[in-house]
């Protein structure tokens, strides 16, 4: 389980073992879709990135980072969701200066944002990071510098973080390929690892993001074909959550169903939870990671008599922090209800003011519609509870598990 978080003053502390958390996943994450890309293996901290590794999730702080509390109290915020890495960002002196105390205090491995001022480099790793993510094509005077970055990181023994995006495509590059196309990005990145592997450091990843799902997913499967490294996904300048979310399932899905990538970081104009919770899901869903909570609830119809978006929303709230695999199904009528829950580890079928509540496809009782809510939210803690105790939740994979369900269904049940 992951650890808690308290904040009090100036003053953050993590209750249970101290340093990074438990990933509680194993060395090597096998897709049931085809068999991952081979790349080589780089560490973040304690998480393996690459090689095989179970893909990480990765999101980036929106507090200012020279306040520390505000950044360490959102970091426990994204390791309690399910965050693997987490990134700030060190765009001036007083930000640099506020890494070692972050660095010294979170449960995540921190990754440093540089800019610019290839000094922050430097600072970033005697704090003590995990990474540093730096955009060659912005570091002034790269070329001097450069060696320099790939030697105290190599000598601190953490990695790196390179790549472009659409937005800080090379001008050259963009007048060569007539914009920010996948041969430009792929270049652009290509041009990058050179200057690092022409020194003999190889222990980076690459990211080369775009806006845009279709011209994201040829870049990286372009750039998927020209080498080995551990690839960084994501969709650049994804949009507001809802947009942002559906540009990004599409894009990862796609990838990750061909084996491309080794991490991911859900890009949303939204508070960074909710990138996480979407980066978790995805993963979830593609069968790249132990499968927590889940509900499936049938769409509005007029075969409904029962308000199921209610239902589900108010199942949903009620279980939000549940992490064992228990299925739920929650549905709307007599056409699926019966059937979606006979095959979850928890239902109901609802209709006539009345619900029948199902276990394991078997009814152990009817209730009023009022009480259907508060009768499933107890059946289902008490059966993640049994899940928890027997090490359903605790990483270990659970066999034939799907995605959990709540059918609540609306029309008259024939047992009714």
């Amino acid at each position: 389980m992951k650890e808690s978080i308290s904040i009090q003053d100036d003053e953050l502390t993590a209750s249970g073992e101290t340093g990074f958390r438990k990933t509680g996943v194993p060395d090597i994450s096998e897709s049931p879709l085809h068999p991952r890309r081979k790349s080589r293996r780089i560490m973040v901290g304690p998480v393996p990135v690459g090689g095989g590794a179970p893909i990480s999730v990765q999101s980036m702080t929106n507090t200012p980072t020279v306040d520390v509390n505000a950044t360490l109290r959102q970091i426990g915020e994204l390791a309690q969701a399910g965050c693997d890495i987490v990134r700030v960002a060190v765009p001036s002196q007083d930000d640099a200066d506020a890494l070692p105390a972050i660095v010294a205090k979170s449960p995540l491995p921190v990754i440093a944002d540089i800019h610019f001022q290839s000094k922050y480099v430097f600072q970033a790793i005697d704090a003590g990071c995990a990474a540093v993510r730096v955009n060659p094509g912005n570091i002034r005077k790269f070329d001097e510098v450069g060696p320099s970055i790939c030697k105290a990181a190599t000598d601190a023994g953490i990695s790196l973080r390179i790549g472009v995006n659409a937005g800080s495509l090379d001008k050259e590059l963009y007048a060569k390929y007539g914009g920010p196309t996948p041969e430009a990005l792929v270049a652009s990145a290509l041009k990058e690892a050179r200057m690092f592997e022409d020194v003999g450091f190889h222990d980076f990843k690459i990211s080369v993001k775009h806006h845009d799902p279709v011209t994201m997913v040829q870049t990286y499967r372009l750039l998927a074909s020209k080498g080995d490294w551990p690839l960084h996904l994501g969709v650049t300048e994804a949009g507001p959550a809802w947009q942002g979310t559906i540009k990004s399932c599409l894009a990862f899905g796609a990838l990750l169903a061909e084996g491309i990538g080794d991490t991911i970081r859900v890009s949303l104009s939204a508070p960074p939870v909710e990138e996480v919770k979407v980066g978790c899901k995805i993963l979830e869903y593609l069968g790249l990671r132990q499968r927590h909570f889940d509900i499936i609830s049938c769409p509005s119809c007029g075969r409904a008599q029962v308000d199921v978006i209610e239902l589900a929303k108010q199942v949903t709230e009620g279980l939000k922090d549940i992490k064992a695999p228990i299925r739920v199904a929650v549905m709307g009528c007599i056409v699926n209800g019966p059937g979606e829950a006979r095959e979850a580890d928890l239902g109901v079928a609802s209709g006539n003011g009345k619900g029948q509540i199902f276990i394991k496809g078997k009814v152990i009782e009817t209730v009023p519609e009022d009480q259907i809510v508060p009768t499933l939210l107890e059946h289902a803690r008490e059966i993640a509870g049994r899940m928890e105790s027997e090490g359903a939740a605790s990483g270990t994979p659970v066999a034939k598990s799907g995605p959990v369900v709540v059918p609540i269904t609306g029309g008259t049940h024939p047992n009714a």
